[in-house]
């Protein structure tokens, strides 16, 4: 399989477009957009709170769960595990296992899952028995899990690669974690750090967690910490989050209601800067730990006006954006892409730096970005660290999605202003938002779809 060729695999009972060749954007006609949308619940939440809420004593009721790949993944290996999880629309009832899981072998797949790859095996590895095989989709297993599992096997987990060192597949024999001191480097992935933090409250003795370096993104971690305090466990922490304690005590059941996802939140913001148009999303605020809300002064930046209201946030383009900036992305390097696809119409060039780690994501999303926008005729410089993108006018093609919903989600936006633009294999949104497609829709663009062949 090809860097970048779809892992069919990966795609869940949830997914959408999988029978889906292509999808063409048609530019957006004489009607701007002005409109109001609900966007699905956030997966840093979900499965953070899905974990929780099986590790737990007593039961949960979650709602406005993101019902995507990820998501159904971890679900799927939850139940498997021995949780009784019942989902109805967006919400799922989780009865606890009491930190103890009751199932003694079992074979898991977590699909693409970035989350449930970081977050599970310290999930798994505080059991008090069970041997539990993980396997993943081609690009996770691509993806280095071994900081994770070396501080993990410093605590106690007994942990095996299956086939290639410091990468899934793994098998893991549950014994318990002692606690005490583990140092993790943050500069890789914050995900190793919550995946490390999420065990916590069920080792033997309190956890500290040493940072020797610094954290990619702290915001993703302070989500982590503040679930887990919902969930009952108690975390001390120091202001740049490197040292971290969690004592021994565990996790209760909870009812929440889980918030919007702000990353699938920026597209349709970006859709309303580009068109010059206006969108209020209904089910966010800029009270969430979120740092991808953050690009809402982003847009600000280049010349929208931003309502932050108590139950919503509104962006209103402009008829041309300003560019003519650097920006660190380091803390929402999800939104490079974001930026990226919509950097063109601005008045000058934009930078994006500090963000080499996401060439170790679903693709290799600098150099990924770098290639489709030169594929249109607009002119990029890549970095090791990021890209510069000029301003130019892009021209309509078809666009590789590299399997990264991330990508196939900004390049989409292209397509609301550049006629003859299309995306191959949109159903790799699947792994974060199945309905996007759908979404542009309700707002007014035309989405076309090429079925495959049967």
């Amino acid at each position: 399989m090809e860097m970048g060729e779809p892992d069919f695999r990966a795609r869940s009972p949830w997914a959408a477009l999988n029978d889906v060749e292509n999808v063409s954007i048609a530019p957006l006609k004489e009607s701007r957009v002005q409109s109001n949308i609900t966007i699905p619940g956030s997966k840093s939440f979900t499965n953070r709170a899905l974990i929780m809420a099986a590790l737990a004593e007593g039961k949960s009721t979650l709602s406005g769960i993101l019902k995507s790949d990820d998501s159904y993944w971890c679900i799927d290996a939850l139940q498997k595990l021995g949780a009784a999880a019942e989902v109805s629309g967006d919400t799922v009832v989780m009865e606890g296992c009491g930190g103890s899981w009751p199932a003694d072998n079992a074979d898991l797949y977590i699909g693409a899952a970035g989350t449930i790859a970081r977050f599970l095996p310290g999930a798994l590895a505080v059991g008090a028995h069970g041997t539990f095989t993980v396997k993943a989709s081609k690009r996770m297993s691509e993806r280095p899990v071994q900081p994770l599992i070396e501080a993990l096997q410093t605590l106690g987990a007994e942990v095996e690669y299956l086939e290639k060192e410091g990468f899934y597949p793994l098998r893991l024999q549950a014994r318990g974690l002692k606690g005490g001191n583990v140092s993790i480097s943050g500069k890789v992935s914050s995900q190793f750090i919550s995946g490390l933090l999420l065990a916590g409250p069920y080792a033997k003795e309190t956890l500290q967690v040493t940072i020797p370096d610094y954290i990619v993104q702290h915001a993703y971690v302070k989500i982590t910490i503040d679930l887990m305090k919902q969930f009952g466990a108690d975390v001390e922490y120091n202001e740049d989050l490197t040292e971290m304690k969690v004592p021994a005590g565990g996790y209760t059941g909870q009812n929440m209601a889980l918030e919007a996802d702000a990353s699938t939140a920026s597209y349709f913001m970006a859709l309303a800067a580009i068109n010059n148009g206006r969108i209020r999303i209904n089910n966010l605020t800029m009270q969430t730990n979120q740092p991808d809300i953050y690009m809402v002064d982003i847009y600000e930046k280049m010349g929208c006006t931003v309502i932050k209201g108590e139950e919503f946030i509104e962006i209103q383009g402009v008829p041309q954006l300003k560019g003519d900036f650097e920006i660190s992305m380091k803390e929402m390097s999800d939104q490079t892409l974001t930026l990226a696809a919509i950097a063109p119409f601005a008045d000058g060039p934009i930078t994006i730096t500090d963000v080499e780690h996401i060439r170790h994501h679903e693709s290799d999303r600098i150099h990924a970005a770098c290639t489709e926008l030169r594929k249109m005729g607009i002119k990029v410089q890549e970095f090791s660290d990021g890209l510069k993108v000029y301003p130019g006018t892009p021209v309509g093609v078809e666009l590789h999605s590299y399997d990264d919903h991330r990508v196939a989600m900004a390049l989409s936006l292209i397509g609301t202003k550049v006629p003859g633009v299309s995306i191959e294999d949109p159903g790799c949104v699947s792994k974060t938002c199945p309905t996007f497609y759908d979404l542009l829709a309700q707002l007014g663009v035309a989405v076309s779809y090429k079925r495959k062949k049967a």
